[in-house]
């Protein structure tokens, strides 16, 4: 396991609230309003990132799966379905 040398500390507020230092905040983009998120690992880290880093992991994910782009594949077949629908009228 690694440790960082710069640790960041905040206290948990009622209704378990948590403001992030503002180093923190610039360092990672994080926003007024943003949504983050918590992931905990099988060692019990918690992980705070990002809902669009987290948006482009699964993305990611998706175009990795065998068979190409999942979105690809809906509009190759809404394509043919139009084209049929067009030769039909």
């Amino acid at each position: 396991m690694t440790y960082h040398e710069i640790s960041f500390a905040a206290k948990m507020v009622k209704g378990g609230k948590v403001v992030i230092p503002a180093e923190l905040r610039r360092r990672h983009g994080f926003a007024d309003g943003a949504t983050v998120v918590f992931e905990e690992g099988d060692d019990g880290i918690l992980r705070l990132r990002s809902y669009e880093d987290v948006v482009r992991d699964v993305q990611s994910w998706a175009q990795s799966l065998e068979g190409g782009s999942l979105v690809d594949e809906l509009i190759a077949e809404r394509r043919a379905e139009a084209a049929a629908e067009e030769a039909r009228l």
